[in-house]
């Protein structure tokens, strides 16, 4: 769909709620006034984009009421560009055909703190031992510190042969051990017989394929 293609239905959008609406002013895709209010600019594209984004910051310099037009990104898609647009103050218009879908107006974005996200964040921080990963790379896999304590676990095994979990607890100093070598998230462990685990075969290659960072968790 061009862009030429939705004006009309946004058009008549704006003018079943009473507006006067007029295309092309002055660098305004669209601009709608009903009597005394600001005007409403409505800035159009087929797709969402950077450049659409760029446009709708620059027009709320004019006004506070800014929405962006375009047809409906991919459903993946289509809650990020929402938030985006919403940090920015900036309103969203979906366009499907001749139909006009009002997502988000325009008003100033104020977010709530996430604590409970502040807190996982903080305590994953505290958690992890040193700076494992490299920012940016894909190398590996995420350090994480859960999965630093399933590397003790594994250590542990690697240097002591099939474990308890009262083992990996008390000597490589664990304390979730239980949950870790149960559900195996990362398939190392392989249970020996009731309470006993050891290394799968996927176990015995992360003994040297995270051979750095098991040296570094055991000084």
């Amino acid at each position: 769909m061009p862009e030429t293609d939705l004006y009309p239905p946004v058009k008549g959008f704006l003018e079943a709620q009473g507006y006067s609406v007029k295309a092309e002013v002055k660098d305004c895709d669209v601009v709608a006034i009903r009597g005394d209010e600001p005007p409403v600019i409505v800035e159009l594209k087929s797709q969402f984009s950077l450049k659409l984004l760029l446009q709708g910051i620059d027009r709320q310099a004019i006004s506070d009421t800014v929405y962006l037009a375009f047809q409906p990104p991919k459903r993946a898609q289509l809650s990020d560009t929402l938030k985006l647009c919403k940090r920015l103050g900036l309103g969203v218009l979906l366009v499907h055909g001749q139909i006009v879908e009002a997502m988000a107006d325009p008003v100033p974005y104020t977010p709530r703190p996430a604590k409970k996200r502040i807190t996982l964040l903080l305590k994953e921080f505290q958690h992890r031992v040193g700076d494992p990963n490299q920012g940016g790379s894909t190398r590996r896999p995420r350090m994480t510190a859960y999965r630093q304590d399933a590397l003790r676990c594994v250590a542990l095994i690697g240097t002591d042969g099939p474990s308890s979990i009262a083992l990996m607890r008390s000597k490589a100093g664990v304390a979730r051990a239980a949950g870790i070598v149960q559900n195996d998230v990362y398939g190392w462990f392989q249970r020996e017989q009731r309470g006993i685990y050891g290394l799968s075969p996927k176990g015995s290659a992360a003994l040297e394929t995270y051979a750095d960072v098991i040296t570094t968790l055991k000084a």
